[in-house]
């Protein structure tokens, strides 16, 4: 059971690791180069479009545009998101725009309408809020649709299904069945294509109809192409009702009466020629007819039917309105002497004049006037507008600029700059006013084209980079470019033609073919064009050129002795001359401390000597450096070529820096290295002071020395005690090490003590301060309260006849007390 359980966990992985691999390789739109891939993709369309074509008898000429957008679906980046300019994958969620048909992301598209609303909505105020449904755009046509239309589950092209699945042998997010969406415009037939791209091809469907003008005898024609014209005249009567219309056939209203003819105006006076599609025109005279009054003429221009009643008829009123009179047409209507009470044009005064005729004059009256943004008020003329100099600080809709318009009154205008930031694509900048957010996806396409231009497709503006140009099953027709008379064939590219790979079979001369592959235009490194100028400089990189090259030597084997006579070996006819054998001479130099370092080569031998272990005089001179070891430290070469002996002393001069590293020491290679510890010591100080800090703060007082400063720092400081009164002067090092600390003294805390009796003195007497103030109030506010007591019980006493008794007790009794007192 055991082993069985463990076989069904390894069989679930790996269908699980198998199904994720077909999803990563299905998860782009991008198919393989070979042969296949082309093949299964027209079988797709072919599928597709198979229920259209039966009924167009195989006429596929209106679905060139349907199968672009097919085309890009499988395009490798072709389909691409206006709006995080990312390409289209098969196993992404998509919506499609139903005015432009371009396809986006689901979440980007998401997020485009939730954006676009708020932009919209947010100068709203509360109570506006919600209350009207404002529409979102498309990001490329600018379609509007609903706040309710916005897309939030991922349908199929025509949207039936939720959720297609991802299907390797049907079009990327397309469902496989027929799309039966209404053909625009609408005419009662249904699309027969299956789940695609782009918009509905035309209707294929075969209606009898008849021309525009009815004439003609009804014909089978297609649906999409129903209207037609039978080029006959059409004869309808035109709206001047005189003539009929001359052009051909055509559908909607005709076109104005182009003739011209004599037509009188509408007051009959004058006569003119003039278009018969406009027969009524007035002339500039005036009627000039006399009104039924008898005293005035007619004042109207060209008019048409009676002039009507004489305009002063009538009761009238005076200027200012109040009074009516009835006067004859030939008398002006007096003045009422009444003031006239007109309301002036500030709407708030009237007028104050007599009844008079014309207009009011102005309202010059003083007020007291708010400017427009109502921070700055004066006094004048209530005619005069008053706007103060203060600019407007707020920041305009856009959240980027200021209104800095004088006086605004709050409502400021919309920002008139543009916006001007360069869009996703890197090509354009945003042509729109200065906004708020991210700006709307450049609108503009681009054709990619292959090498000869047959073959085009169209990305958005900023993808031509990034895409890769599209496949073209053209062979290439470029002619030949090496020696032969015919290429091998290949389809259309970019670039060069690939190198011939035919054998060369050109005549050596020693009489034999060339079989090497064509190398009329092989591949050569190119160097040493630019020398560098010195070895700062980088090396350029080389370059490669195309170049004829000669065809190779013949290659027949024929022994030879090399040239030192150390070996014979066979050698190709084209080198059938002493070679040499590539081993070193090894003969012995004149310097007798090397050898020749040469390859074989030949040798002169000298009439004295036989000896084949010396050199000749074609052998090389000894030309290496004295390898003898230096003494220690000395990082120079000897001076002297390869020599016997011992090497001279070193006298070159060594450029070091002091211990303290800012000054530069020039030395005697010698000395430095001769001397001792203690020497190199003061050989290397640039005997200055150390500037090094100590961690006390202060600067080293030692001479350039190597290695840590010493940590007692030597410096004079100020100690100071807690009260800041006693002062004295001590070594760094002492308060460092804490060894040194000052303590107030007794005078020192006798002026605390005395600070703190004062303080507290001066805080006693505040206290006893306020308790006198707040006594004084208190009795002030009694008194006030005993006088108010006193009035009401006086107001509350009910007056009571008083007996002898209590009239004159207090007579009686003052004397007696008086004497009892006295006698106490």
């Amino acid at each position: 059971l055991s082993s069985l359980k463990k076989f069904d966990e390894i069989k679930k992985a790996n269908q699980a690791a198998a199904k994720k691999l077909v999803e990563d390789q299905l998860s782009s739109s991008s198919e393989d180069d070979d042969e296949d891939a082309e093949v299964k993709q027209g079988k797709i369309l072919d599928k597709t479009f198979t229920i259209y074509t039966s009924q167009t008898d195989g006429d596929a000429s209106e679905l060139e545009r349907t199968r672009q957008y097919m085309n890009e679906a499988f395009q490798s980046g072709a389909m691409t998101c206006l709006i995080c300019i990312a390409s289209v994958k098969r196993n992404q969620a998509v919506w499609s725009c139903c005015g432009c048909f371009c396809i986006f992301h689901l979440v980007c598209i998401q997020k485009w309408a939730k954006d676009s609303l708020f932009l919209v909505s947010s100068p709203l105020t509360d109570d506006d809020f919600g209350k009207k449904d404002y529409p979102w755009p498309c990001p490329k046509c600018r379609f509007e649709y609903k706040r309710s239309e916005t897309p939030s589950r991922y349908y199929c092209y025509c949207g039936k299904v939720e959720n297609p699945t991802v299907d390797p042998w049907l079009v990327p997010h397309s469902c496989g069945q027929i799309c039966e969406r209404e053909f625009k415009p609408s005419c009662g037939h249904k699309c027969l294509l299956l789940c695609h791209p782009g918009p509905c091809p035309p209707c294929p469907k075969m209606v009898t109809t008849t021309c525009h003008c009815k004439k003609a005898k009804p014909v089978p024609r297609r649906c999409s192409a129903k209207e037609w014209s039978c080029r006959l005249p059409c004869g309808r009567t035109l709206l001047c009702g005189q003539h009929a219309c001359e052009n051909p056939c055509h559908a909607g209203d005709c076109q104005p009466c182009p003739r011209v003819s004599k037509q009188r105006c509408i007051c009959g006076r004058q006569t003119a020629e003039r278009l018969c599609a406009s027969p009524q025109w007035q002339c500039n005279q005036v009627c000039g007819k006399c009104l039924p009054c008898g005293n005035h003429t007619c004042e109207q221009v060209c008019h048409a039917g009676p002039c009507g009643d004489c305009p002063r008829s009538g009761k009238r009123s005076c200027p200012c309105g109040k009074t009516k009179f009835t006067l004859p047409c030939t008398e002006d209507v007096p003045t009422c002497g009444d003031s006239c009470d007109k309301v002036l044009e500030c709407g708030i005064h009237k007028c104050s004049q007599r009844c008079h005729r014309g207009p009011c004059e102005i309202c010059r009256q003083e007020v007291e006037k708010q400017c427009r943004c109502g921070k700055h008020t004066k006094r004048m003329p209530c005619h005069k507008p008053y706007l103060c100099e203060t600019k407007c600080t707020k920041i305009r809709d856009c959240q980027k600029h200021q209104c800095r318009r004088k006086c605004c009154s709050g409502n400021c205008p919309p920002c008139d700059q543009v916006c001007g930031r360069t869009l996703g694509c890197r090509n354009h900048k945003c042509p729109s006013g200065c906004h708020r957010g991210s700006c709307n996806p450049c609108p503009e396409t681009v054709d990619v084209k292959c090498s000869c231009g047959k073959t085009v497709i169209k990305v958005p503006c900023g993808r031509e980079r990034t895409i890769k140009p599209p496949k073209c099953k053209q062979l290439c027709s470029r002619p030949p470019t090496c020696h032969h008379s015919t290429q091998e064939k290949h389809y259309c590219h970019f670039g060069r033609c690939p190198p011939c790979r035919q054998p060369c079979q050109k005549t050596l001369t020693c009489g034999h073919l060339c079989p090497v592959p064509c190398h009329d235009e092989a591949l050569v490194k190119q160097t040493g064009l630019h020398p560098s100028a010195g070895p700062w400089e980088q090396p350029s990189e080389p370059a490669f050129i195309r170049t004829a090259l000669p065809c190779p030597p013949c290659e027949v084997p024929i022994p030879v002795e090399c040239l030192g006579q150390h070996e014979v070996s066979p050698l190709p006819c084209h080198f059938a001359n002493p070679y040499s054998c590539k081993r070193l001479c090894g003969r012995l130099l004149d310097c007798q401390n090397h050898t020749c370092m040469k390859e074989c080569h030949h040798v002169t031998k000298s009439n004295g000597s036989a000896d084949g272990k010396k050199a000749g005089p074609e052998c090389s001179q000894c030309e290496e450096e004295c390898t003898k070891p230096r003494p220690a430290g000395c990082p120079h070469r000897c001076v002297l070529p390869c020599h016997p002996g011992d090497c001279p002393s070193c006298l070159q001069m060594l450029k070091i820096k002091c211990h303290c590293k800012l000054s530069v020491l020039y030395i005697e290679c010698l000395k430095l290295t001769c001397a001792d510890l203690k020497e190199k010591e003061l050989l290397i100080s640039c005997r200055n002071q150390c500037p090094k800090e100590l961690p006390c703060g202060h600067r080293c007082k030692e001479i350039c020395h190597s290695g840590s400063c010493p940590l007692n720092c030597s410096q004079k400081v100020k100690l100071r005690c807690l009260c800041k009164r006693l002062k004295k002067e001590v070594q760094c090092s002492k308060i460092q090490e804490g060894q040194v600390s000052l303590e107030c003294d007794a005078l020192c805390k006798e002026m605390k003590r005395k600070a703190y009796e004062i303080k507290e003195a001066e805080a006693k007497a505040a206290l006893e301060e306020e308790k006198r103030r707040q006594q004084a109030e208190l009795e002030a506010f009694e008194n006030r309260l005993k006088g108010r007591r006193k009035n009401k019980r006086r107001k509350d006493e009910v007056e009571v006849e008083q007996s002898s008794w209590q009239k004159y007790k207090n007579l009686i009794m003052l004397p007696v007390f008086g004497v009892a007192v006295v006698m106490v």
